[in-house]
């Protein structure tokens, strides 16, 4: 690996970053196109899953991607879909050496984008900033894999841990910055989740505001019976922006009726212990294409992912305020008796945002 090989690769993954979001269900990669040292070609997934990064990429380098390398973050895809074969695309261009950052694990290309190329007479580098690349789109190879997008869990609390006072007065705990930054990490996952109990206390909006963004997530709730009012927000906004409701087998008809006349795409899920199954939840917003979502509470929900091991991410925001032990808790019951069954998680980061700390963990595998 050269030094040019490793730079050209980080300035295609800055590319591709700037999809994440808006790209469900495909992943977000981005293409760079070098002839002589120069970029002559760029371009990223684009809102929507399509055009794909490279042939943006291409269409920018026209006549000069002849004899050029290709630097992608994503094996190219093999595949006719909505879409022409990106593998293709980049024979018919006269490329001429493709650098890869990984092997796609989608069964429909995984490792045949590669084979295409090189059976084409071009040379083919893979493995370049290969951890980063997954990590980028964690959420794909999630959804892929296992067939459950990534989750990522937002608790913003006090010192002490509460979210609320006894009275169940949260607004605001974390100051302007912190809450900015919620809106950054929305916009950066496909979906924002909450449970009923947040959704009946708070009447959240659950957009972004303030950023000027491209796409807004979905919005979704875990409602078992459908027992949120009609003249919600998200009911009375769900024409503007989608909101999708997974609800159990038992909820009303009538229920099911008036949500669906608001706009709102229902989802059944199966219950367990007379709860919404997690597992279920997560595999039912897979199999709709989300491969990133932002959980914002409330406590039973959170505590019910976590049991269920389906958290990899917390993103914690703590305030320098104290609420007491009378303050409402950010976690539901979790059941344990020892701290080895305990879910726990890695410190990735810490950062100070006005006057709170905010601090991203990464599940222990």
């Amino acid at each position: 690996m050269s030094a040019d090989d490793l730079r050209h690769m980080k300035h295609a993954m800055s590319l591709a970053r700037r999809g994440l979001g808006t790209v469900w269900p495909n992943p977000s990669v981005g293409c760079v196109i070098v002839k002589n040292g120069v970029t002559v070609g760029r371009g990223h997934t684009a809102v929507g899953g399509r055009p794909h990064g490279e042939p943006q990429a291409l269409a920018m380098a026209g006549n000069a991607a002849m004899g050029a390398t290709a630097y992608v973050t994503l094996e190219p895809c093999s595949h006719t879909g909505k879409t022409p074969p990106c593998a293709r695309a980049l024979i018919d261009s006269g490329i001429v050496r493709v650098v890869s950052a990984l092997e796609d694990d989608d069964p429909r290309v995984a490792g045949r984008g590669h084979k295409i190329l090189r059976e084409a007479g071009i040379e083919v580098v893979t493995g370049i900033c290969a951890s980063e690349a997954h990590a980028l789109n964690e959420g794909f190879f999630r959804r892929i894999n296992l067939g459950r997008p990534m989750l990522t869990l937002k608790l913003a609390s006090s010192f002490d841990g509460r979210i609320a006072t006894a009275r169940g007065e949260s607004q605001w705990i974390t100051g302007p910055a912190a809450r900015r930054n919620v809106h950054m990490e929305r916009a950066r996952h496909d979906a924002v989740f909450v449970g009923a109990g947040t959704a009946r206390a708070d009447d959240p909006s659950l957009n972004v505001r303030g950023l000027g963004v491209r796409q807004q997530p979905v919005r979704v709730v875990a409602a078992r019976m459908l027992d949120i009012p009609l003249s919600s927000k998200l009911a009375q906004t769900a024409r503007e922006i989608p909101v999708w409701i997974m609800h159990g087998p038992s909820a009303l008809r009538e229920h099911r009726d008036a949500w669906t006349a608001c706009g709102v795409k229902l989802i059944e899920v199966a219950e367990e212990n007379g709860t919404l199954s997690p597992l279920a939840m997560m595999q039912a917003l897979g199999h709709e294409g989300l491969t990133r979502v932002y959980c914002e509470g409330g406590g039973q929900l959170a505590a019910a992912l976590l049991r269920a091991n389906m958290v990899d991410h917390i993103s914690g925001y703590t305030a320098g305020i104290m609420l007491g032990a009378e303050g409402l808790s950010g976690l539901g019951p979790m059941g344990l008796d020892h701290l080895a069954d305990a879910p726990r998680f890695t410190l990735k980061d810490v950062k100070a945002l006005g006057g709170d700390t905010v601090h991203s963990w990464q599940r222990e595998s």
